[in-house]
């Protein structure tokens, strides 16, 4: 008999579990901000080898930016714009950026005044990374 209530009781934490990952799943696919949407095959990051282009645009698609790092010279402004159906962000508030969520087609522009090095991410899914080296020449 206790090893029928036992069984019971297991069989009912897993229909909860179950149903809780449900509900997550489709918060995240209806765009919450729950950081528990699936990362994308290929990741959504850059390697930390990966040479830096030289460009003033950088798309959001796929869950990443593209290109996921960038060299621009100092007092270049630089804007990110959005093609995936999903909200993202542009954020690095050491770095003075914090965008606006962005809908499909947004876009966000920030000029570099000071060279150095800038890590972002995207707030809403901290998977994507992005870096813009500023240059002063």
């Amino acid at each position: 008999m206790a090893g029928k209530k036992l069984f019971a009781r297991k069989r009912t934490v897993v229909a909860f579990v179950g149903g809780a990952a449900a509900i997550v799943l489709l918060m995240s696919a209806c765009g919450g901000s729950s950081s528990a949407m699936p990362m994308p095959a290929g990741g959504g990051s850059a390697s930390a080898s990966a040479a830096a282009v030289r460009t003033d645009q950088v798309k959001i698609a796929n869950f990443a930016f593209a290109p996921a790092a960038i060299t621009v010279v100092a007092g270049t402004t630089v804007t990110w714009t959005n093609g995936d159906s999903v909200q993202h962000d542009v954020f690095a508030p050491t770095a003075g950026l914090q965008s606006p969520v962005l809908s499909q087609n947004d876009s966000y522009a920030h000029t570099f005044s000071t060279p150095g090095t800038y890590h972002y991410i995207c707030s809403i899914h901290p998977f994507m990374h992005g870096t813009v080296v500023v240059t002063a020449t």
